[in-house]
């Protein structure tokens, strides 16, 4: 019974035990050349194991899987493990993301891990690493540098060698890690075709092959470092195991490998003897300047090729610049490179040329050029002048003034005057300056005048609205205004049609229709001529002038069919008139 209630505990206990599930490596640093061990543990029992996408890595080996359970003084214990070796396919941060599995009815899901993958590094002999593969003294990467002092613009070359034992054979290999060359300028050199040779590494003979060429040229002094160049490489491996023919049997396997970076101890070039013209050259050159013709007749044109050759930086320097006289006209040159980039370094030519047009006749100078460079076998600055030429034109208009035929033109100004014309004109010599000084916005009146404008408006707005609704709300005031508005349109409509007889009683008679309706507030359909009469007086009319307008009003329509003359038709108006002032004054 005892045992039974022992067991009953023991199982309980395990119940509601605390199920873990997490995943744990061996390092979340590592060089790209190097390997990580993942584990994915379990207190617990589980089923559907899902591991991870691993975005960012590539899967040696693995799951590899432990179980291991343990009884301690009648406590149980048990760890479940899946364990996976992985080589890393890019630098920066990654993220291996959540792995799941089932255990009891329930989901349960590890953390996600950031691991930082730097440049290549010196294997580390980590225990919890994968074990070392028999390549490792099989084959190597090796950058083999020309020169680790160099001048600045001192080409150097980096050669980057595979070597491999010859019992081994490479299948495959990618580049995981290019290598930058910060602070250089650089040149690959193309490899047409890979080429196995026979060498030495450590005494040893090997095979090689040249997988990169660079030239490099620095380009600051100090201590610049050149990152390591990374490869993954597919290998076949003998083994100790021979078929039924008696030939050994290979196995395939897989190494990463690191050229490792090299630091370069660039020197400053000496500032003793440096000429000011130098511009940065620095190799063995030659250098000319050539007209092809030194003798034309006005318009012609000549080109002034100006050309550096050698061996050097030829691309990473400026040419001289000519200087004329303002008498010849020189346009922008033209730039042409000739340069080949062998592993010595760069070599060929850089030229410019300028077209150069003369203006007038005479004789004119083009100054001598020179040109420096520091040469890397002396160790000192060298510099090359040319001759001056000297051009002659044999015709053309000649200059007014002597000092367009002078050497002197550095100061850019042209001396020469020039006649007025429609096109040319002569230069002023007085300049009117205008202040570029603007007065501020921020305190101006403008300012001012914006800020306080919508005080003044506001209130103008608001009240003009105001009586605007007023306006709207006063229907009947809005019927006088617009019926007094019609009277004044058809009163001045029949003063136009006063040649036209029908068409002027027309418009006369609805002037004194909308008279009355402005005045007496009254439609037309209640207009007879007791209402109208009774209307008027009772606004204190004078009964001789209601009698008046309402006789007009009648004789309205009666003369629109009644023979009439202008002089009447004139005079009808004319009363008109005079009736509405008159009715105007006394209603």
């Amino acid at each position: 019974m005892k045992k039974f209630i022992f067991l009953l505990l023991i199982s309980v206990q395990g119940l509601f035990a605390q199920v873990q599930f997490e995943a744990k490596v061996s390092k979340t640093t590592l060089g790209i050349n190097e390997r990580l061990r993942i584990d994915f543990s379990m207190n617990a029992d589980g089923d559907n194991f899902t591991p991870p996408d691993f975005d960012g890595f590539r899967v040696i080996t693995g799951p590899m899987q432990q179980v291991s359970q343990q009884w301690i003084n009648g406590r149980g214990t048990f760890n479940k493990t899946y364990s996976y070796y992985l080589l890393p396919t890019q630098r920066g941060s990654v993220t291996i993301k959540q792995a799941s599995i089932e255990i009891n009815g329930q989901i349960y899901k590890t953390s996600p891990i950031k691991i930082n993958v730097t440049a290549a590094v010196e294997m580390p002999k980590n225990p919890n690493d994968a074990p070392q593969i028999s390549a490792n003294d099989a084959i190597h990467l090796v950058a083999e540098v020309s020169k680790s002092n160099p001048y600045i613009n001192e080409p150097i070359t980096v050669v980057y060698k595979l070597y491999f034992s010859y019992n081994v054979g490479i299948t495959n290999w990618r580049e995981l890690d290019k290598p930058k060359y910060n602070d250089f300028w650089s040149q690959n050199i193309d490899m047409k075709q890979l080429k196995v040779e026979e060498g030495t590494y450590n005494g040893e003979k090997t095979r090689f092959v040249v997988l990169r060429k660079v030239v490099l040229y620095p380009q600051k002094s100090g201590k610049l470092s050149i990152e390591p160049l990374s490869m993954d490489i597919d290998l076949e491996l003998p083994t100790n195991r021979r078929n039924v023919f008696g030939q050994v049997l290979t196995t395939r396997d897989n190494k990463r490998v690191s050229a490792g970076a090299k630091v370069i101890n660039v020197r400053a070039l000496p500032e003793a003897g440096k000429p000011e013209n130098f511009t940065g050259a620095v190799g063995k050159f030659t250098f000319r300047a050539t007209p092809t013709k030194t003798t034309l007749k006005h318009g012609e044109s000549l080109d002034l090729n100006v050309i550096v050759a050698g061996t050097g930086n030829l691309k990473l320097f400026d040419l001289p610049k000519p200087v004329v006289p303002t008498a010849l006209e020189m346009y922008d040159p033209v730039h042409t490179e000739n340069v080949n980039t062998p592993l010595s370094g760069m070599t060929g030519t850089i030229a410019d040329k300028y077209t150069v047009i003369p203006q007038y006749k005479g004789n004119y100078p083009i100054k001598a050029m020179s040109f420096s460079f520091f040469d890397l076998a002396t160790g000192k600055y060298k510099t090359i002048t040319s001759p001056e030429i000297m051009i002659k034109v044999l015709d053309g208009p000649e200059s007014d003034s002597p000092a367009v035929a002078s050497s002197d033109s550095t100061s850019g100004v042209n001396k020469r005057s020039i006649s007025a014309s429609a096109q040319f004109q002569f230069i002023k010599l007085k300049t009117n300056l205008v202040s570029t000084k603007k007065e501020d916005f921020f305190g101006s009146n403008l300012f001012y005048g914006l800020l306080f404008a919508p005080l003044v408006l506001i209130p103008i707005i608001m009240l003009f609205r105001k009586k605007k609704q007023a306006m709207d709300r006063d229907v009947v005031g809005n019927k006088i205004r617009n019926s007094n508005r019609l009277a004044k349109k058809y009163l001045s409509e029949a003063k136009k049609q006063i040649a036209n007889k029908e068409l002027f009683y027309i418009a006369l008679e609805k002037a004194l229709h909308n008279f009355l309706k402005a005045k007496l507030n009254i439609e037309t359909s209640e207009m007879s001529k007791d209402k109208i009469r009774e209307i008027l007086l009772s606004r204190n009319a004078n009964e001789n002038t209601v009698s008046n307008f309402i006789n007009l009003t009648e004789n309205c329509e009666f003369a629109r069919y009644a023979p009439s003359s202008s002089v009447s038709i004139q005079q009808d108006f004319d009363k008109a008139v005079t009736i509405i002032s008159e009715l105007e004054k006394q209603i």
